[in-house]
């Protein structure tokens, strides 16, 4: 169900593509083509690129999509690779071609797709070469690791004429969808500010040492655009989130999804102002991201007004704000643990504080957007009355996409790559904000940081060899 801000950056795209054969960043030649056109029966062959984590939640969602084969696997570690064909295996499903480097994946002309489930860092460069190569993109949340790498991407998206959807499942949940028309028809009258809350326990990941890469391991490959540096496990498999060189911190990595649907709620796009303040308390280990953040966005609208978007990153004991704590406000799900404490090493989960407040001149609304269930909650007046109420299962964002690959409706895209450059561009200001230590302007029409140099370095990046975003794509 979208909303207003859909409309703010419409896709002008050509309708097909002339074949044309142009060499890819790294040296390898791609041959771009136009749109394949689906018949009910045809398969849409699918390769996924990182299957550690995330990634094999790809591999579970596409599995269940009639007509879908899981046709590659890409991942530097070879450890990881083996894993995961031992678990198509058990699933029963065809065993899948593998592949190290994914410059080579992207030489197979029969692959349709490429879904994305790599650190954030490599997650534009993949996609924009995906889409010189002719391929259709799923790529995972935050679609990129600075501002330049998914502004890149909308372009190579647009000039490729390839659908590329952004990972955040949120924008495919009917109760979500629901909320945010609601507040377009005023339910809780003018809606004036949202407040996105991303409470995740997240303890120390504590000091590692430098050691030698582990067997099956290719560190060059993994490490691609970053800086090349001795290997130790925190700069590896998931606490790469915590580090500069791969992660954008907890509001790049669960917190995006709420800061997704309190600006989709809001109906706004990129902002004028931006400040950011944290740190990074209790605990002294190798993590350079805050593990406490608050941000406020402000928007200038057509009108006059403004709009305000305030976002805080926790990561120990807090307080449940409007009651908000996941998953389904407080619904606890047998089966579904949550953090060990001592003498209790299991217990059922109750969640953390993860969510949006909607504040209007007629009440609020609370949204619940992580978990198996979403859920929104109204108050109204003064005495906060009760207002309509809602819960419903997740949406599903793969299959939406999988839906749009076939029908070739970009329109339909229920995460289009514009909107998810926008949300991640609210990160990466933030981020650069924080680090900064100072409020930073930005410009919506020209995506500029006003007078400052230095925040336009941090929202630029830098680059690896041969692991480059192009300036021309």
């Amino acid at each position: 169900m979208p909303g207003d801000s859909e409309k703010l950056h419409p896709s002008s795209l050509p309708k097909e593509t002339t074949a044309a054969a142009l060499t890819g960043l790294s040296g390898v030649t791609f041959l771009t083509e136009p749109g394949k056109v689906f018949g009910a029966n045809d398969r849409v062959r699918v390769a996924i690129c990182g299957l550690r984590g995330q990634g094999f939640y790809h591999v579970e969602e596409y599995a269940q999509i009639p007509n879908v084969e899981i046709a590659a696997f890409c991942d530097p570690d070879e450890n990881i690779l083996s894993g995961r064909l031992a678990d198509i295996a058990r699933m029963g499903l065809p065993q899948p071609q593998t592949y190290t480097d994914v410059r080579k994946l992207l030489e197979d002309k029969s692959i349709d797709c490429v879904s994305i489930a790599t650190p954030n860092h490599w997650h534009s460069l993949i996609g924009i070469w995906a889409c010189q190569a002719g391929k259709d993109v799923y790529v995972e949340k935050p679609c990129s690791h600075n501002w330049w790498d998914s502004h890149q991407l909308v372009r190579a998206a647009r000039k490729y004429n390839r659908l590329v959807q952004h990972g955040v499942n949120m924008r495919s949940s009917d109760c979500i969808g629901e909320a945010v028309q609601k507040l377009r028809e005023g339910v809780i009258g003018d809606v004036y500010m949202a407040r996105g809350l991303c409470y995740n326990w997240r303890d120390t990941i504590g000091r590692t040492p430098v050691e030698p890469v582990p067997a099956g391991v290719n560190y060059d490959l993994w490490t691609g655009p970053a800086p090349l540096k001795p290997f130790m496990r925190n700069r590896f498999h998931y606490n790469w989130h915590w580090l500069w060189d791969f992660g954008n911190g907890d509001i790049g990595n669960q917190g995006i999804h709420e800061l997704d649907v309190a600006r989709w709620g809001l109906g706004v796009a990129f902002p004028h102002r931006v400040s950011a303040m944290g740190g990074h308390f209790l605990f002294d280990d190798d993590q350079e991201t805050p593990n406490t953040l608050n941000c406020a966005w402000e928007f200038d609208l057509p009108d006059g007004k403004r709009k305000l978007l305030e976002f805080e990153v926790r990561h120990w004991i807090t307080n449940h704000e409007a009651d908000l704590r996941t998953p389904g406000f407080g619904l606890e799900i047998p089966g579904f643990l949550g953090r060990p404490r001592p003498g209790r090493p299991e217990r059922l989960f109750t969640g953390g504080t993860v969510g949006d407040i909607f504040y209007g001149s007629k009440g609020y609304m609370a949204t619940t957007d992580a978990g198996p269930l979403q859920t929104y909650r109204i108050r109204l007046g003064e005495e906060q009355e009760f207002g309509p109420t809602a819960t419903h299962g997740s949406g599903n964002c793969w299959a939406n996409f999988i839906d749009c690959v076939r029908s070739r409706k970009r329109e339909n895209l229920q995460s289009p790559i514009e909107e998810g450059h926008i949300t991640a561009t609210l990160v990466h200001l933030a981020n650069a904000s924080y680090r900064l230590g100072r409020t930073l302007k930005f410009d919506p029409a020209t995506e500029q940081v006003v007078g400052d140099a230095e925040a336009t370095r941090l929202l630029r990046g830098t680059y690896r060899e041969p692991f480059v975003v192009p300036e021309e794509v």
